[in-house]
């Protein structure tokens, strides 16, 4: 998929954090960019992301300083302070440590720190050094869906990922008040902002609707408090919908978006200019990898990407 994408002319291919769960299968995307990376040639790999909270800043400042030196200027690493996971799984991650998501500000100042050149808050961390030390640091961003996560990414100069197919209203406010609040850093001399779109494109409209009957039935699933594989177009078509099952999913359309190559681009572009971000990040997931492997290809040439 990472390769189409490149021959389609995207910019970046990210990979996100899921635990114990049939839904996905992506627990490691440190290891996936790794292979994704020697798989490509030009496309930027990154985390989409790394869950921080979980993790010793130090060694997630190593892991991605060692990426970028095996893939100079290719590399994105992006942190969020989602658990990715079920509150017991959050707890099987941590393993007897007592540091709680409320120290995720000061993890993301010391691995600052260990990335590039400032002191550390966490006094001992002075005498750490990084190696290998490539000769820039990985692209940073903060990935998030509130305004406390907008708040950090402002707050230590990051580029900031709005997740937009997780909150769908308040984004336009959230990623002014990012921008406002900005203060520059040795990483972003300038706000810098992007936004994740859950959206499916396809030959004509009839077709984009049937391929997005399956998101619709994965967000159902949600609001029932159901998980699972993701559903083929087959299975969505098959379920016995009731009449609030029909409202529900209309509830949630603004979180899965679909359409021709023509409405994806008026779509995307209306919601680009609303935003004000410089950057979308396209989320499509799909049962059948070709119809996945296709919608971007769409997306692409209805942007000239290529």
């Amino acid at each position: 998929m990472a390769q189409a994408c490149e021959k389609a002319g995207y910019h970046r291919y990210w990979v996100a954090e899921h635990h114990a769960t049939s839904s996905y299968a992506g627990p490691a995307p440190e290891i996936m960019v790794t292979r994704i990376a020697a798989a490509t040639e030009r496309i930027r790999v990154g985390s989409g992301g790394v869950m921080l909270s979980h993790y010793s800043p130090l060694k997630v400042a190593e892991t991605f300083s060692l990426l970028e030196s095996l893939y100079p200027g290719r590399i994105d690493l992006g942190i969020g302070r989602a658990p990715g996971s079920d509150q017991l799984t959050a707890m099987a991650l941590a393993y007897g440590s007592e540091i709680g998501v409320e120290y995720f500000p000061t993890k993301i100042a010391d691995m600052l720190s260990l990335l590039g050149t400032s002191d550390p808050p966490t006094e001992l961390f002075k005498r750490i050094t990084v190696s290998p030390r490539p000769e820039n640091p990985p692209e940073i961003w903060l990935l998030g869906s509130s305004d406390q996560s907008a708040h950090y990414a402002a707050q230590f100069g990051l580029s900031y990922t709005f997740a937009q197919f997780i909150a769908p209203q308040g984004g336009e406010r959230i990623l002014a008040n990012y921008r406002d609040a900005f203060k520059p850093s040795e990483f972003n001399e300038n706000p810098i902002g992007s936004m994740s779109i859950f959206i499916t494109c396809g030959e004509s409209e009839e077709q984009a609707r049937q391929l997005a009957q399956s998101r619709d039935l994965v967000l159902l699933r949600r609001v029932k408090g159901e998980r699972g594989p993701y559903p083929s177009v087959e299975e969505a078509e098959a379920y016995d919908y009731s009449e609030q099952d029909r409202q529900i999913i209309e509830h949630h359309r603004p979180q899965s978006i679909y359409g021709d190559p023509d409405q994806c681009r008026e779509i995307l572009t209306d919601m680009a200019i609303k935003y004000g971000v410089e950057e979308l990040v396209i989320l499509t997931i799909c049962h059948d990898p070709a119809a996945r492997r296709r919608s971007y290809e769409l997306l692409a040439e209805a942007f000239d990407l290529a």
